[in-house]
């Protein structure tokens, strides 16, 4: 025998400790990311801010644009904390050094 033990129920200690492992590791917290309206960013400047740091599309990111002008904020994505907390940054000194004023909140999911 090459001396792996067996449990009660046939499974091996590997497999024991495989399904604790499994039932002690959840999922990370997410984080959603969310521009806010303001009465001074340029609606452009928007859709380049969605297009160059969550990667959308000139359609998508002209929606969610569209959605932070009428209803005040949208959320940009889901995230685990810290890339959430990067691209909040990220698009904060972005807007910053173009002289924007534009909000970039992210709270858990």
């Amino acid at each position: 025998m090459s001396g792996t033990k067996f449990g009660q129920d046939g499974t091996t200690q590997w497999e024991d400790v495989a399904e604790l492992v499994r039932q002690r590791v959840e999922p990370p917290a997410m984080y959603k990311v969310i521009l806010h309206n303001d009465d001074y960013t340029p609606m452009d400047f928007v859709i380049d801010v969605l297009t160059r740091f969550f990667n959308m599309q000139y359609e998508k990111a002209s929606e969610i644009m569209l959605q932070v002008h009428y209803q005040g904020q949208a959320v940009c994505g889901i995230f685990t904390a810290g890339i959430a907390e990067t691209k909040v940054h990220q698009v904060t000194d972005y807007a910053r050094e173009h002289e924007h004023p534009l909000l970039c909140t992210m709270e858990r999911e």
